[in-house]
């Protein structure tokens, strides 16, 4: 893949010895296959902001609603320092076009949930419902972007969403640079159809409506409110039933090619795949052969039977 998809990434996740101690946490599980296709713009918020390495550990303290960073011996506050370093680093991060960003779990700078918050008189944690003064800054200047974070991207069903998310996020940025015309996004929605509707099916119908209406709002506004729902729908995940849903659909597109065979062979597999004996592949490279086979245009245009590389091997799990 030439155009590879830029991302942000914690810096210690890509392998620089950027933690408090000199370390490195690299993620093997994020710069192994993935990174063939990622184009990695690493972010140590820590160090940007000044603080060095090796330097002095820090934590969330206060409350999740209003934290303070500040270091863990000394008491010293960096949260003024940070959120003034940040507003130049955002805009950085605006020019760098990213299609999602991968923080590093349970950071008090960059954790996106569960992060320990601090009484101001120290001792146990009085909340593990912070998030991270970094991570905080770049959801709330970037809404739209995929984000997620190194532990819950162990998870084969988290890391498969986020995977998506941020391939129909760099096909939107293509879309973009290529000129936005009302054909363009249209051709964008019905490529994308069976895809959102795998993730969310009140999306899918809404999408659907908005395109249809969009001549009456002009395209810059159909253009942001499509961007809007299209994020909202597929941060949700898929499900077995909603890609059984999808599969069925699918197969209908062949009910007057398929043999009595054929149609009880598809059958059949969508139904152990219900059951999960079998993973969403084995239904998917069936359905794939029936459109090489017949030669159906739309489905072959579909990104549902094709939304990644298939080496990244994210459906191959029952």
């Amino acid at each position: 893949m030439d155009d590879r998809i830029r991302i942000g990434i914690s810096a210690c996740l890509a392998g620089q010895p950027v933690r408090y101690d000199g370390s490195a946490a690299k993620a093997e599980h994020l710069t192994g296959t993935l990174a063939k296709y990622l184009d990695f713009h690493p972010v140590c918020p820590e160090v940007g902001c000044g603080m060095g390495v090796p330097r002095e550990a820090v934590r969330l303290v206060g409350t999740p609603e209003n934290p303070r960073l500040v270091g863990n011996r000394t008491g010293r506050d960096w949260t003024a320092t940070m959120r003034d370093w940040g507003g130049p680093a955002l805009d950085e991060l605006e020019k760098q076009r990213l299609c999602g960003f991968i923080f590093k779990a349970k950071s008090p700078s960059s954790g996106l949930s569960r992060v320990k918050v601090y009484a101001e008189d120290g001792g146990q944690p009085v909340s593990y419902a912070g998030v991270g003064l970094f991570a905080s800054l770049v959801t709330e200047r970037f809404p739209l972007l995929p984000v997620e974070d190194d532990g819950r991207l162990h998870d084969v069903g988290l890391r498969a969403n986020f995977i998506e998310r941020i391939f129909v996020e760099h096909r939107w940025h293509q879309l973009a640079d290529q000129g936005l015309t009302m054909k363009a996004l249209i051709d964008f929605h019905t490529r994308h159809k069976m895809l959102v509707r795998a993730h969310d099916v009140a999306g899918y119908r809404e999408l659907g409506k908005l395109v249809a209406d969009g001549k009456h709002l002009g395209l810059d506004a159909l253009a942001r409110q499509y961007h809007e729902r299209l994020a909202k729908a597929l941060a949700l995940k898929p499900t077995v039933r909603k890609n059984v849903d999808v599969l069925m659909h699918a197969m209908g597109y062949f009910k007057k090619q398929l043999s009595p065979d054929e149609k009880q062979e598809c059958l059949e597999i969508i139904d152990n795949y219900r059951n999960e004996l079998v993973p969403l592949i084995v239904p998917v490279t069936l359905l794939n052969h029936y459109v090489r086979k017949y030669n159906d245009a739309y489905l072959r245009g579909q990104y549902y039977l094709n939304p990644h590389p298939l080496d990244l091997k994210l459906r191959n799990h029952a």
